[in-house]
């Protein structure tokens, strides 16, 4: 009896990796997974860096105006300069180990569960480390030429839909006195706080007779003063963290979240310097007969423009 011709799925035309389709393959999932579940991205400063250990991102202050005496020559003015260094991290880790002969008695294929695991894991830590560090932005002294942050007090925040929505509009002229740009504003809030601004029909967060671009039927608030309103649960709400992947490598991501409710924001607030972007890797290891599987990224993050930032507090 002839032996069959066997069509190796994994295995690339001239290639000799039974295995090497099935990792790019993998790759795009926890990508895919990243992207889906990371909510913060696209909605702060982010640099890029090919070697290193930290970027600097510059920080600028106002101009001055004045008026000009007759006759008098004008020598010009001058811009408050400074600067905010970001240090990477560290490298952030998600492995899996898969036993080969687990893997051939199991009856279902785990490689797309662990995959949207791992990527769920690495977007929810980097949403949690950037949510600390807008919040941590909001309690920063002054660095000139930036002014320091700003805090906005409400006691039923997280129980009443229309103290949220006034919370999130104070936040927002917090953010108008200080020349903070109305465009990239951007608001997060537990789901709880959420819905509770979806049902408050008084809060005039979805009436459109009002303003409100939300929809009572399908649950969502677009947009309170402008602000896009995000609905998390990587928010550090009643957390006290001093210590573990949360505080970071160098213990400068933790806080006292305690009395936290939400937090309001321009994209210019915070930033994050990448070293490795998302990767992953797949191994066979003859010695342990399994797969080890690894997704990983070199990141950090921290504070630029304080005054950029508001904690809505409950106490």
């Amino acid at each position: 009896m002839a032996n069959a011709t066997v069509s190796q799925l994994g295995l690339k035309v001239g290639g000799s990796d039974a295995k090497e389709l099935f990792l790019k393959l993998w790759s795009g999932e926890v990508i895919s997974s990243f992207e889906t579940q990371n909510t913060t991205m696209d909605k702060h400063t982010v640099h890029t860096i090919s070697s290193g250990k930290s970027s600097t991102f510059p920080i600028l202050g106002k101009a001055t105006a004045s008026y000009h005496t007759i006759g008098n020559e004008i020598t010009g003015g001058s811009i408050g300069h400074n600067e905010r260094v970001i240090n990477i991290q560290g490298l952030l880790i998600a492995p899996v180990f898969i036993a080969e002969i687990e893997a051939a008695m199991n009856y279902y294929d785990v490689r797309s569960f662990y995959s949207k695991e791992i990527g769920n894991v690495l977007a929810t830590t980097m949403d949690k480390h950037i949510y600390q560090t807008l919040i941590n932005a909001s309690r920063a002294t002054a660095l000139q030429p930036q002014d320091a942050g700003v805090q906005v007090t409400k006691a039923t925040f997280l129980t009443s839909g229309a103290d949220a929505a006034e919370a999130i509009y104070e936040a927002a002229q917090k953010l108008d006195e200080a020349d903070v740009p109305e465009n990239d504003r951007y608001a997060a809030v537990p789901p709880a706080v959420y819905y509770n601004l979806v049902k408050d029909t008084s809060a005039a967060t979805i009436n459109r007779d009002f303003g409100g671009e939300g929809s009572y039927a399908d649950g969502k608030v677009l947009k309170i003063a402008g602000i896009n309103v995000i609905k998390t649960n990587n928010l550090p709400n009643g957390q006290n963290i001093t210590s573990g992947v949360l505080d970071g490598s160098d213990g400068t991501l933790g806080g006292d979240f305690t009395n936290t409710g939400g937090v309001v924001w321009h994209k210019s607030a915070v930033g994050s310097v990448k070293l490795l972007d998302l990767q992953s890797e797949m191994e066979r290891d003859i010695r342990r007969q399994g797969t080890l599987m690894v997704s990983k990224y070199a990141v950090g993050h921290g504070i630029l423009r304080p005054r950029s930032a508001v904690e809505i507090k409950t106490v």
